[in-house]
């Protein structure tokens, strides 16, 4: 059977490419605004204890979330023919750690950077990827009938609160 072309979207193709331009922006896009004020945040010891707190968390439950995955691995939302519903490790305390890892990043680099309009990017990429999850959580729907038990047990992106 051939192959769909990827730009039609069939398994979450433009998911991906929405999510690879928000992670660019957070990451190297513009902070602030000519003319706009600086970072209107508090800046003390809390929040340099935080930001690396939170990219080293982030980048933990990412790992963490990508390693349980192996080689069913991919970047698109639609579960591959390889996939497996996996709820141990990262995912006994929350349903999607890898883009709960990226939340946790981004909101550490937001700080990091002082960055407001970076915090905007985030705050932008967090309401992204809630539409992401619904998408992907009725495609594990489909393919995985243990799902609906998952997802009345563990939360979705925020360990134990959503």
């Amino acid at each position: 059977m051939p192959m769909a072309a990827w730009w039609r979207g069939t398994r979450g193709e433009w998911y991906v490419v929405v999510q690879i331009a928000l992670v660019v922006l957070i990451a190297v896009g513009p902070r602030t605004w000519g003319g706009w004020p600086d970072w209107p945040f508090p800046s003390g010891r809390l929040v340099s204890i935080a930001a690396p707190a939170l990219l080293l968390s982030g980048a933990g439950l990412l790992v963490g979330g990508a390693m349980k995955l192996g080689a069913a691995l991919t970047p698109l939302p639609c579960p591959g023919a390889e996939a497996v519903l996996h709820e141990t490790g990262a995912y006994r305390v929350v349903r999607h750690p890898m883009y709960c890892g990226v939340i946790l990043a981004a909101f550490g680099w937001a700080l990091l950077t002082r960055g407001w309009l970076t915090l905007g990017y985030v705050l932008a990429g967090c309401v992204f990827l809630e539409v992401k999850v619904r998408r992907e959580e009725k495609w594990l729907l489909d393919r995985f009938p243990a799902y609906a038990a998952y997802q009345r047990r563990v939360r979705k992106l925020i360990p134990f609160v959503y």
